[in-house]
C-alpha cells in the first residue's frame, strides 16, 4: 500500500510539472465548455445542463489518452525498467496511474460544474451521488482502457494511431459531439455497443432527469465489470523492459473487454430503452423552454402599486 501511495504522488507531481498537461487537461476542456455551453447553449440554462453531460462526458473519456502516451514514453526511455528492480510490481504501477488520472482529472470536473451552476445560471446540477459515482466510475474505467492500449503497442507511434482510431467513434457516435437523437436510426444502434453512449447517456439523466444511482445501476454495473476486464488484461500484458515486444495474436484479447458492452448493446438494441429516454429527455427540455417563453410573453398582472390610467373627463 505504501509503494502504491508513493507511486502516486510521484505521478502526479511529474503531470503538475509538465506545461503540456495544464493545457490538454484544463485548457482545452474549458474551451470545450465554454464552447459548448457560450456557442451551441446560447447560455440558455436548460440548454447549458442539457450539454453539460456531453461536456463532462469528454473530460473523463479523455483520461485514456494522457495515461496510454505516459506509461508508453516511460517504456520507451527505461524508466519503467528502474521501477522493476524495486518492490514495485505491475498492479502498483498500473494502479497507481488510475489514481493519479482520478486526481489529476477530478478538479477540471469540479470547476466545469461551478461554472455552470454560478456563471450560467444552471438551476440545478440535477444528482449529485448520480452524478459523482458516473464520474468516478468513468474516469477510472476509461484510464484503465488506457493501461490496455499502453500494454499492446509497441511505440509511440502506435499508441497515437490506437488511440485516435478509438476516440473518434467514442466521441462521435456517443452524443458527446452530435446529439443522439440527430444520428440515423442505424447509427444509433451501433453507438449501443460503445461504453462512452452509457457514459454520457447517463450523465445526461443525473444532471436534467434527476434520476438516482439505482435508476443508472446497469450502467454503472457495466463500467465497474469493464474496468476489472481491462485491469486484469493490461497486468497480464504489461512490460517493463522497451525491448519487450508483444505478439499480435496477444492483441486478441482486448476484445473480451468489450464483452459486457456487447451484451448490453444487444439488449439495448431490442429493447431500446436509452434511445426513448433521450427523446423523453428532449421532448421535457423543449416544453420547459416554450413554457418559459409563454411566461415571458405574458403582460405583466396590474398590481397594489401600479397606477391606474385616469377616467376620461364627461363634458
Amino acid at each position: 500500500m505504501n509503494h502504491l501511495l508513493t507511486l502516486t504522488a510521484m505521478r502526479v507531481r511529474l503531470a503538475l510539472r509538465n506545461k503540456m498537461f495544464f493545457f490538454f487537461s484544463f485548457g482545452m476542456p474549458l474551451v470545450f465548455f465554454f464552447l459548448y455551453a457560450a456557442v451551441f447553449a446560447k447560455s440558455d440554462p436548460m440548454q447549458v445542463a442539457y450539454l453539460l453531460g456531453p461536456v463532462l462526458g469528454l473530460n473523463v473519456m479523455g483520461s485514456f489518452w494522457g495515461l496510454s502516451a505516459a506509461l508508453v514514453m516511460f517504456r520507451e526511455q527505461g524508466i519503467l525498467r528502474r521501477f522493476h528492480v524495486s518492490p514495485v510490481t505491475e498492479l502498483d504501477m498500473l494502479l497507481s496511474s488510475i489514481f493519479a488520472n482520478y486526481v489529476l482529472a477530478l478538479p477540471t470536473v469540479l470547476v466545469e460544474l461551478l461554472l455552470a451552476r454560478f456563471m450560467f445560471h444552471v438551476p440545478t446540477l440535477g444528482n449529485i451521488s448520480s452524478l459523482w459515482l458516473l464520474i468516478s466510475i468513468g474516469i477510472i474505467s476509461f484510464g484503465s482502457l488506457g493501461l490496455v492500449i499502453a500494454s499492446v503497442t509497441n511505440t509511440m507511434q502506435e499508441t497515437q494511431v490506437l488511440n485516435q482510431l478509438l476516440w473518434l467513434p467514442l466521441i462521435f457516435l456517443s452524443g458527446a459531439t452530435i446529439p443522439f437523437m440527430f444520428l440515423s436510426i442505424a447509427v444509433q444502434h451501433i453507438a449501443l455497443f460503445l461504453p462512452a453512449t452509457y457514459l454520457v447517456h447517463g450523465l445526461k439523466r443525473a444532471i436534467v432527469d434527476h434520476v438516482g444511482p439505482t435508476a443508472l445501476l446497469v450502467v454503472l454495473l457495466s463500467l465497474t465489470v469493464w474496468f476489472i476486464l481491462t485491469l486484469f488484461l493490461s497486468t497480464q500484458l504489461f512490460r517493463w523492459e522497451p525491448e519487450a515486444k508483444i505478439g499480435r495474436k496477444a492483441k486478441l484479447y482486448v476484445a473480451a473487454t468489450a464483452i459486457p458492452f456487447v451484451l448490453l448493446g444487444l439488449w439495448e438494441a431490442k429493447y431500446g430503452r436509452v434511445i426513448a429516454e433521450e427523446n423523453t429527455t428532449i421532448q421535457r427540455i423543449d416544453a420547459a423552454e416554450k413554457a418559459e417563453k409563454e411566461k415571458a410573453q405574458q403582460p405583466p398582472k396590474p398590481t397594489a402599486e401600479t397606477p391606474k390610467a385616469p377616467a376620461p373627463e364627461k363634458y
